[in-house]
């Protein structure tokens, strides 16, 4: 389609008013039909014509509607004829008495002036003699301005082609308008977890077919009814107009009543992008756009960062594995740490500032940030392998885990294990074992160790009375930690990870059926995920199977509790006479320790003494209150 400027049809309506002179109004009016004579070449009005099918008659209703908004004289002579007083209008008797090759046709609802709205027809008159008035867009367009719609304006959103796109995406686009391009073009149904690329894509395909593309969100769309039916018909007229492609975003608000009257009602070309594939009941051609692999989001850092790649000694590996970013994400990314990099250097700092690794990587941790704060709570790790006290064995697998994490980029993409799917490349464990044994400790560990965000998740907040709520939310969760590398910290999960139950009623179904979720969606998430439990007994054995490691956490014996007490107390907290062997004779899990050394402070300060083992009894005395549990006296026996 031509998308061509149309030119104003100033001469036009000057040769108007040469014909109005001083002639009657039924000659003024016939005059109108004579006003193509001299036309510049392809007029505004010639477009219309061709780009709705109009007929000479119907053309020359449009014009004498035009001049009666554009000419004083004009629509002087109109009001004189019609009996309007001193402001007239154009009426289709009028139109049918003076212009030539009338018929009544052009004013049924089918017809092109109605159907795409190019006049307005004043109700509650009769057919002959209601005022007709152009659409004000129509009016602008024959004036030379061919701009959106002012009532579509606060719900499209004009999207040009990527200024660069991923390959495996531009692959996408370019089958999608091939298809687009030939005769009886199906609707495109763009699934996947990109949502930034599915728009990329589109853009591109649009591009390619010498479109506009302009985005809708589901949340948007006009509730069913006449505010429906009236975007149809704007965006129907647009899409000739303005050369337009549409695409309907449906990843935030799922597929919705108004998204499938949409669908099934517009013309192509025409966009569906969500994350699960949508049914419809006219043709479609599916195509998944999903984020890039990390072999090509290493590519795409490497283009977008330019020279400062190379300077960045491997980082590009880590980034690529540990976050899952569309290219419009890197691209964006990368020019923020550009500029940033600049600003000493703007500022007329002496000091050179080279791009540095660990500033990339902060940029995209922060990227998930907004989206997991409502159903997780970000924990800032700062434990260290030293203040983990476990016996050998648990402290190799969770050093299996960080080193696991790190080489993933080479294993899986260098090494070939991704080539057979991504199902079952993250990492996941199971951390098992009482309160207090140090399983939250570990995991703030490993986020410090690798650098990653570490997540809690909110039960409360993610678990749903709602059917599919749950789903929804975690969905939310897994999405937001794949693009932002965090580790995800399922803390207490017995509840949430339990046992599948034999289906009694219809709350077992469900509740199987978000089990079922879970299951299905640990698999192929790619990030790390660490899921705590006091009792491992209840976890399902299928949950169990997918997970690959499963790290126990014991009791700790008496010469752990030791260690652990002899490093519970800061450098800085004045002590005195604290026996750590003596200590560790109370039989308590490293969590109570760490909550009696915190007391024992606080009762220390309070007397204005450094920390005693009198401080350290009483404060567990405190402690032992809490958890029901009495005090022996083998345990604090030569405590005071």
């Amino acid at each position: 389609m031509d998308r061509r400027q149309p030119s104003p049809p100033g001469g036009q309506f000057a040769r108007l008013k040469i014909l109005l002179g001083d002639k009657s109004a039924s000659e003024a009016a016939t005059a109108g039909a004579d006003i193509s004579a001299d036309m510049d070449a392809a007029p505004a009005i010639d477009w219309l014509t061709r780009l709705f099918g109009l007929s000479a008659f119907e053309r020359d209703i449009l014009l004498l509607c035009a001049g009666v908004e554009m000419d004083a004289k004009l629509a002087a002579l109109c009001a004189e004829a019609v009996g309007r007083g001193q402001r007239g209008h154009a009426t289709f008797g009028l139109a049918t008495a003076v212009l030539p090759a009338p018929h009544w046709s052009a004013l049924a609802p089918a017809r092109p002036l109605r159907r795409f709205r190019l006049v307005d027809l004043d109700a509650g008159q009769g057919l002959t003699t209601a005022p007709l008035r152009i659409d004000e867009r129509i009016l602008h367009y024959l004036a030379g301005i061919n701009g959106l719609d002012a009532r579509l304006q606060p719900l499209l959103q004009e999207s040009p082609a990527p200024e660069w796109i991923a390959a495996a995406h531009e692959r996408i686009a370019t089958r999608a308008a091939r298809a687009l391009a030939a005769p009886g073009a199906p609707v495109l149904q763009l699934c996947g977890d990109d949502a930034q690329g599915q728009e990329d894509v589109a853009a591109f395909a649009a591009q390619a077919l010498g479109c506009q593309l302009f985005v809708l969100l589901v949340e948007d769309i006009p509730p069913p009814g006449a505010e429906l039916n009236q975007f149809v018909t704007l965006w129907e007229r647009e899409a000739l107009l303005l050369s337009g492609a549409l695409l309907i975003q449906c990843s935030s608000g799922g597929f919705s009543a108004a998204a499938r009257h949409l669908a099934e009602r517009l013309p192509a070309p025409l966009f569906l992008a969500s994350r699960e594939p949508l049914r419809l009941r006219r043709p479609f051609l599916r195509l998944e756009v999903e984020k890039p692999p990390p072999v090509e989001q290493k590519q795409l850092w490497a283009r977008a960062l330019g020279p400062a790649a190379g300077k960045l000694n491997g980082a590009l590996d880590s980034l690529a594995q540990h976050f899952r970013l569309s290219a419009k994400t890197i691209h964006a990314t990368s020019l923020l740490t550009r500029n940033s990099d600049a600003m000493p250097r703007q500022l007329g700092a002496s000091a050179s500032h080279d791009l540095q690794p660990r500033e990339l990587w902060n940029a995209c941790r922060t990227l998930a940030r907004p989206r997991l704060e409502d159903l997780a709570q970000r924990i800032v790790p700062s434990a260290a392998w030293e203040d983990l006290i476990l016996p050998e064995p648990q402290m190799q697998t969770l050093r299996q885990i960080a080193d696991q994490v790190r080489h993933r980029m080479k294993v899986y993409e260098s090494w070939g294990f991704s080539d057979k799917g991504r199902r079952g490349l993250g990492v996941s464990a199971l951390f098992a074992g009482v309160s207090g044994t140090g399983k939250t400790l570990a995991a703030e560990v490993l986020a410090r160790d690798l650098d990653l965000d570490l997540y809690r998740i909110d039960l409360a907040a993610v678990v749903s009375k709602y059917i599919g709520e749950t789903e929804k939310n975690l969905q939310r969760v897994f999405d937001a930690a794949e693009e932002g590398g965090a580790l995800l910290l399922f803390d207490e999960a017995d509840a949430l990870f339990g046992k599948r139950s034999e289906v009694k009623d219809s709350h077992d179904r469900y509740a199987n059926i978000e089990i079922g979720y879970l299951l299905q969606r640990m698999e192929t998430y790619q990030g790390l995920a660490i899921l705590t439990t006091n009792l491992k007994s209840t976890m399902d054995k299928a949950f169990q199977r997918r997970l690959r490691f499963i790290v126990n956490f014991p009791f700790p014996d008496a010469t752990q509790r030791e260690a652990i007490w002899g490093r519970v107390f800061p450098a800085r907290t004045p002590t005195r006479g604290l026996e750590p062997k003596r200590l560790a004779q109370l039989n308590v899990a490293g969590g109570n320790i760490r909550n009696i050394a915190l007391n024992a402070a606080f009762f220390a300060a309070a007397a204005g003494e450094p920390v005693g083992m009198g401080h350290v009894l009483e404060a567990a005395r405190l402690e032992s209150q809490k958890i029901e549990r009495p005090l022996s006296e083998a345990e604090i026996r030569g405590w005071a």
